[in-house]
């Protein structure tokens, strides 16, 4: 099996999430990102994703994945002699990673797990939710799913890791504590943000004052105290808009969970292509992402980068990147009076969003997929080392 010890040895890495492969946002565009400067840097990159190992539509979506990790753990046990390490995203590593435990005479690749956030996280917030009748997704049905198939998935996901890279300082300490990894088998490497986001942008004093939301709709996502908070800020700030984009659902699901009273101030880009983003940012004043939980979505770093001010919950990743009130508004989790209070100070200061704004995108220029890279390949040739 080609090692890649040598410190100047090219590495033949695969990088695999079960994901689509587009590259509109998400893992696909961090994935791509970091293999374009890893190929910059002399390795050779292979990528799968979702559709190169289970035809889309061939088996229900909550099951999608689990046959992509059990089909990838196989093509990786096959393809061995090709790859020097393999780097998988969230859960998705655990058939390999077990298989690789199980026969560790048969030279398979030492195992690097990317971890974006914690279904800890997610149960919690989750949970609370639920509480309020504010959680789709979180029955007893689904409590039980996560507990018996989500969280198992995840979990044998890191015990049989070699490596973990952690995009946000929490993920990275609970790596550590909870999951018992080796602190020098742990990494805590943040996501870059493309150059082309750095745009120049004008603070106007007057004219509506323009929001925007991009990612998906989900009800972690803060969408009912983005409702709550509209209710009360549209009457005070004359002709305010708040844009939805990328959401995923039809541009109708939208438009009814806000109803009538707020339907004129809503829009809805339901799909824009990730070479187009640059300017989406452009056309709005504030990137509003109120998430339950989160790790530290691409869209954040994107808008800061463009010079947006950007009100966010103080939560999961999100304090790794924001200083309240320095490069950015940070709120309590499902909090609209809060929500509501930032949009009001923001929509009534210029000057305000332009010293936020300015801090953020000098901030962001700290985050470079370069760097990101560079961490991550001394972290795949740590793991090489340790391994023989």
């Amino acid at each position: 099996m080609d090692t890649g010890a040598s410190p100047n040895q090219p590495l033949s890495i695969l990088m695999g999430s079960g994901v689509p492969k587009r590259r509109e946002g998400g893992v696909a565009a961090i994935i791509y990102n970091l293999g374009r400067e890893l190929e910059r840097l002399g390795h050779r990159l292979t990528y799968i994703f979702q559709e190169d190992l289970v035809e889309p539509g061939s088996v229900p979506q909550r099951f999608s994945e689990l046959l992509f990790s059990l089909r990838l753990g196989r093509y990786i046990a096959r393809n061995r002699n090709k790859f020097s390490i393999v780097n998988l995203h969230g859960p998705t590593g655990f058939p390999y990673g077990i298989r690789r435990r199980l026969q560790r005479s048969a030279g398979y690749p030492p195992y690097v797990m990317t971890l974006h956030a914690l279904e800890e996280w997610r149960v919690h917030a989750m949970n609370r939710e639920a509480k309020k009748g504010r959680a789709w997704n979180f029955s007893l049905k689904n409590r039980l799913w996560h507990r018996f198939y989500h969280q198992p998935r995840f979990r044998w996901s890191i015990r049989t890791a070699n490596g973990a890279q952690a995009v946000c300082r929490d993920v990275w300490a609970m790596l550590q504590l909870k999951h018992n990894m080796d602190s020098d088998r742990v990494a805590y490497i943040p996501s870059g943000v493309e150059q082309r986001f750095f745009i120049c942008r004008q603070y106007e004093a007057s004219g509506p004052l323009r929001l925007l939301y991009a990612g998906t709709w989900l009800d972690q996502r803060g969408i009912f105290y983005i409702r709550e908070a509209l209710r009360k800020v549209v009457p005070r700030v004359p002709g305010l808009k708040m844009t939805f984009a990328g959401c995923g659902v039809p541009p109708e699901t939208i438009v009814e969970f806000f109803g009538p009273e707020l339907a004129d101030c809503i829009e809805i880009h339901q799909v824009v292509p990730a070479d187009r983003m640059q300017e989406l940012y452009a056309q709005h004043d504030v990137f509003l992402f109120p998430s339950l939980m989160e790790a530290l979505p691409l869209v954040i770093k994107e808008a800061m980068a463009t010079g947006m001010p950007v009100i966010t919950t103080e939560t999961c990743g999100m304090p790794d990147l924001i200083q309240h009130e320095i490069n950015g508004l940070l709120v309590p989790p499902a909090d609209a009076a809060t929500i509501e209070e930032s949009i009001l100070r923001l929509a009534c200061s210029a000057e305000m969003r332009r010293k936020l704004g300015e801090a953020a995108r000098e901030t962001m220029k700290r985050y470079t997929w370069e760097r990101a890279a560079k961490q991550l390949e001394a972290l795949y040739r740590h793991v090489l080392a340790l391994e023989g």
